[in-house]
Order: C-alpha cells, then sequence, then structure tokens
C-alpha cells in the first residue's frame, strides 16, 4: 500500500457517500410528487457502487498477494450508477385530490420517509467515517515526516 492510498480510499468514499445523501435527499423532496414528466408518480432512487480495482503493476502484484493471503486488494468505491427502484407506488385514498382516480385512490410515490431519513443518517455517518479515516491518514503522515526530520 502506498503512502497516500489511504486518503484515496477515504476520499473515494467521501465522493460515494456525497452521492448517496444527494440521491437520498431528492427522494425526500420528491416524496410528495404524483404526477411527473412521464405523467407518473416519482420513483425512488438508488446509489449503485462498486469497488475499485487498484490499476498498473502495483495492483496487480496487490491483487496476486491479496488472492494468496485470501483477502481483496484495497481500491475504494465508485458510484456505478443510480438506479430506479422497482417496489411499487403507494395507493392512498384521498378523493378530494385532483390526482384521485374514479375509486378516488392516489397514486403515491413508492417512499417512506422513515426509510430515506434511515439512510439518511447512516449515510452521514458513514461519511464521517471516512472523514476521520482520512484525518488519520494525515496525521500518520505528519508524524512520519516529524521523525524523518
Amino acid at each position: 500500500m502506498g503512502l497516500f492510498d489511504a486518503i484515496e480510499i477515504a476520499g473515494s468514499g467521501l465522493t460515494a457517500q456525497r452521492v448517496r445523501m444527494d440521491v437520498t435527499s431528492e427522494n425526500l423532496a420528491n416524496a410528495d410528487t404524483t404526477k411527473t414528466a412521464t405523467g407518473q408518480p416519482y420513483q425512488r432512487q438508488d446509489v449503485a457502487l462498486r469497488q475499485i480495482e487498484p490499476g498498473g503493476f502495483g495492483g496487480a502484484l496487490s491483487g496476486a498477494l491479496a488472492q494468496s493471503e485470501s483477502s481483496p486488494a484495497a481500491g475504494g468505491v465508485q458510484v456505478s450508477g443510480i438506479v430506479t427502484d422497482s417496489t411499487p407506488d403507494q395507493q392512498v385514498y384521498d378523493p378530494g385530490n385532483p390526482e384521485a382516480d374514479a375509486q378516488g385512490y392516489v397514486k403515491m410515490p413508492n417512499i417512506s420517509t422513515v426509510t430515506e431519513m434511515t439512510d439518511l443518517i447512516s449515510e452521514q455517518q458513514a461519511y464521517q467515517s471516512d472523514v476521520t479515516a482520512m484525518q488519520t491518514a494525515k496525521s500518520m503522515f505528519t508524524s512520519t515526516l516529524g521523525i524523518l526530520k
């Protein structure tokens, strides 16, 4: 593992968690959106993440060594895409709503504000963990440089 690998890995985590928080915030903002441009209720979005494989010769060497030690080489995380949640829309009985059908039901987004707030708390804690990891790596580098003086 190189000198700045810990900071790069923590930085990739910071970026991924920021995107997750943005998507969760968008879900919360659209929790009551009954019609989008397509005419359907807003669909909950989720972030798909993937592991970044370390590149170059060093990455190949680390990967080979990791396979022999049965632990994967670290490379960070990357957003691979934003996907639409396939859970069905909610049906809410509200006959006074202009969006209601003939039976008085309104199609609402498939968003649970409790779930979204729980996700947001989890993402914030993961973000803070990445900040702490980055600060710890910086502190170790500073101490190492102090020893070398």
